[in-house]
């Protein structure tokens, strides 16, 4: 069983950044890892991904702001957030799959508020 360990959510007015980590427990090799959101009323979304190999894939909406990376010796991946917007308030939620197909393991989640 894979557990998410994530870290770094909180308050922050409009325009400052966070950093989010999350950790993947156990002797495993991670393919993809990255970060989806959920505001309230809306459905879950992709924010950011990264392979093993360091590829990526940004929801249009975060890219050139967030920056998505990894550190495969630690299984850990992370999500610097800068300028950020009201509408980037959420709860963040990370993801890992061991391939492609494979299930989905989804961290508890980390609220990211961010006031005008």
């Amino acid at each position: 069983q894979v557990q998410l360990v994530e870290s770094g959510g909180g308050l922050v007015q409009a325009g400052g950044s966070l950093r989010l980590s999350c950790a993947a427990s156990g002797t495993i090799t991670t393919n993809r890892m990255g970060w989806y959101r959920q505001a309230p009323g809306k459905s879950r979304e992709l924010v950011a991904v990264i392979t093993r190999g360091s590829n990526t894939n940004y929801a249009d909406s975060v890219k050139v702001r967030f920056i998505v990376s990894r550190d495969n010796a630690k299984n850990t991946v992370y999500l610097q957030m800068n300028n950020l917007k009201p509408e980037d308030t959420a709860v963040y939620y990370c993801y890992a799959d061991l391939f492609v197909g494979g299930s989905p393991y989804w961290g508890q989640g980390t609220q990211v508020t961010v006031s005008a």
